[in-house]
């Protein structure tokens, strides 16, 4: 190292484009693992020349895989941030040859995928040139060299001169990634060209190659990489220009579809319940409609694997999840063979029976993203950034336990940020235990610090791509600048869009001297009404924002509420009191009736009045100084209506 230290910046992307634009959740989770893979190759090349990378710290075990040199477990999630800090020799050290290396090894894969699925394609053909001129025209790569330490922000600045030019592209655009050429080369929308093409491709496809392709899907070449790498992956080796060996490995081909996350706990009752006959010809009628494939075999659900049946009916929980749905199984597009989807259909109402009238699957699962709040403003503290490196390396080694544990599939766990698929009921306690887990890796005498979560309840016909878009604004925009950071934020969206809203503080959200927030604890309350009692929760839920109305002051004054706090609670308890037939209408003493109904009453009413924290610097002030806001919002009352009802109107 030079007397006088430097410091290089690098930043890979588009992440959004990359990642996030994807039809399947393998789209998803394979865009994150590349762009992963492609950080650590950045950071290799960084410390051949001498680099010593200061944040974050990268894996050491997923490191070595990068040359093979590891027996261990295989890396199947990228864990690499999309940007690192470096310290260098500045008179020695060539940034070029680390955006060359990045280049080099994403081409080498690409390479790969080519020789291996388009090989019989002429390398002078029309898609042979549009695949050359995407790959190599495809990545974002920032960098710069600083002597200052405390300059956290020197990169940003270095993006904000946006070089990034990709090609103007012609002809007909993919299916996945928006403004980029399918690779069939069709000038105009020529259906039955385009399906010769593509139709080509999968004939002449091996390892999947028809599954892999969905009818009617023309995809650019970084759509088809990521579509395809994981079959072909452990192929890879290649001399890096630097003198190292660049190496694969084997990953998963298959990771969790929607349909099947949404049906996990589903799953997990019928196994328990049904009657092993009925769950026999519930597989038998299935698997000749989906021709024998299971596309779940990899997958690994805790509350599965821990089914007293779950060994004798392992082919029949790797079943594909769309056979669970009866709005899929009616799908003409999803099968075409009707008649035997019918029948499909008819033994699957036969399992719901055989499990004491199991209800029908849930059609929602979830999308959880978190992210350390204001980490970029302390690294600029130098006594900060060796707690902060260290506790961001603590934290990423335990993600993936905790997110398994919850029956989720992790796409991505680096640095501060998460981001994983979970059923609907497992989505909030893992938020919750992933912020424990986050407050844990750190000393907070030393360094507060906090994490925003945020996570999407999404109906799986909803565009996939929508979602992860709107998951990051909803964790940005809401979690932290709408309430203050430290805070956790819920939307759900249905097929007509999005439905619900909801966001508070982790200090509001989180019940006291529990593991569990107030949302869960108002779920169970209500998800445990009677049969007999259920129209009488649904009558207050429909008639509690007519009753929020009228506590509320005016949009468009700055009166106070109409009520105070005291008196809401008091009319809201009496409300839930004459909604119906409740479990309390049978205690006779009228004080402690109206007692019990406050005290159920009490928690609602606070997660539906927003708060937020005041954006001030925690040393000048306590956490606990909040702005709460005058109004009521119903939303928080629908999303307890819709986690204890799982999303399924009755």
């Amino acid at each position: 190292m030079s007397n006088t230290p430097h410091y290089f910046h690098f930043t890979l992307g588009p992440v959004q484009g990359f990642v996030a634009q994807a039809r399947r959740t393998r789209d998803f989770w394979a865009g994150s693992f590349i762009l992963s893979w492609l950080s650590a190759v950045a950071i290799k090349a960084t410390q051949i020349q001498g680099g010593e990378i200061k944040f974050p710290l990268p894996d050491d075990d997923y490191m070595s895989w990068l040359e093979g040199k590891n027996q261990g477990k295989k890396p199947i999630q990228g864990s690499i941030p999309n940007r690192f800090k470096a310290e260098i020799n500045s008179t020695t050290f060539k940034p070029e040859q680390v955006v060359s290396a990045v280049q080099e090894a994403w081409k080498a894969l690409a390479d790969t995928v080519w020789e291996r699925d388009l090989g019989h394609i002429s390398p002078a053909s029309q898609t042979a040139t549009i695949w050359d001129r995407q790959i190599s025209a495809f990545w974002d790569m920032s960098w710069i060299i600083t002597d200052d330490p405390k300059d956290s922000s020197a990169l940003d600045k270095r993006k904000n001169w946006r070089s990034y030019c990709p090609p103007n592209e012609p002809g007909v655009k993919c299916s996945i990634m928006d403004g980029w050429q399918e690779l069939s080369g069709a000038n105009s929308p020529n259906r039955e060209a385009m399906n010769h093409f593509w139709s080509s491709v999968q004939n002449n496809g091996r390892y999947g190659m028809k599954s892999d392709l969905a009818k009617n899907e023309a995809l650019c070449a970084m759509a088809f990489v990521k579509r395809r790498f994981s079959r072909h992956f452990d192929r890879l080796d290649h001399s890096m220009a630097q003198g190292w060996r660049l190496k694969g490995w084997k990953v998963p081909s298959a990771v969790p579809s929607v349909t099947y996350m949404a049906a996990v706990h589903w799953l997990e009752h019928a196994l328990n319940k049904a009657d092993a006959n009925t769950l026999a010809n519930f597989h038998q009628e299935a698997e000749r409609l989906v021709g024998g494939e299971y596309g779940e075999w990899e997958t690994r659900m805790p509350c599965l694997e821990s089914s007293p049946n779950a060994g004798i009916f392992k082919r029949l929980r790797s079943l594909d999840g769309g056979v669970f749905f009866d709005s899929i199984l009616e799908n003409k597009n999803h099968f075409e063979d009707q008649e035997q989807a019918k029948k499909v259909q008819s033994t699957l109402a036969a399992v719901r029976r055989s499990a004491n009238n199991l209800e029908p699957v849930s059609p929602f699962y979830a999308i959880l993203l978190m992210d350390g709040d204001s980490l970029g403003k302390h690294m600029s503290d130098t006594h900060k950034q060796p707690l902060i490196t260290q506790g961001l390396a603590k934290f990423t080694l335990g993600v993936p336990a905790i997110v398994y544990n919850h029956n989720g599939f992790l796409v991505y766990a680096g640095g501060d940020d998460v981001l994983a698929i979970l059923p609907l009921e497992d989505a909030i306690p893992c938020a919750v235990a992933l912020r424990k887990h986050y407050l844990s890796c750190f000393d907070q005498e030393k360094f507060l610090a906090t994490i925003s979560g945020a996570i999407e309840f999404v109906h799986i016909k909803t565009p996939l791509t929508e979602v992860l878009k709107d998951s990051h604004k909803l964790l940005d925009e809401v979690a932290k600048e709408g309430r203050g950071r430290d805070a956790l934020a819920i939307r759900v969206w249905k097929p007509g869009g999005l439905q619900i809203e909801w966001a508070q503080p982790w200090d509001i959200a989180l019940a006291p001297e529990q593991n569990n927030t107030y949302l869960e604890l108002l779920v169970k309350t209500f998800r445990n009404i009677k049969e007999d009692q259920e129209q009488f929760a649904s009558k207050f839920f429909y008639k509690i924002r007519e009753r929020f109305e009228l506590l509320n002051p005016s949009k468009n004054t700055q009166q106070e509420s109409v009520l105070d706090d005291s008196d809401a609670l008091s009319l809201m308890a009496m409300e839930y009191l004459n909604s119906g037939k409740s479990d309390l209408n049978g205690i006779k003493n009228a004080q402690e009736r109206m007692d019990k109904a406050k005290d159920r009453v009490r928690p609602l009413l606070t997660q539906c009045r927003p708060v937020k924290r005041k954006l001030q610097d925690h040393k000048a002030a306590p956490r606990e100084q909040w702005d709460k806001s005058q109004r009521l919002e119903v939303d928080g009352a629908l999303l307890v209506r819709f986690l204890a009802r799982k999303g399924v109107e009755r």
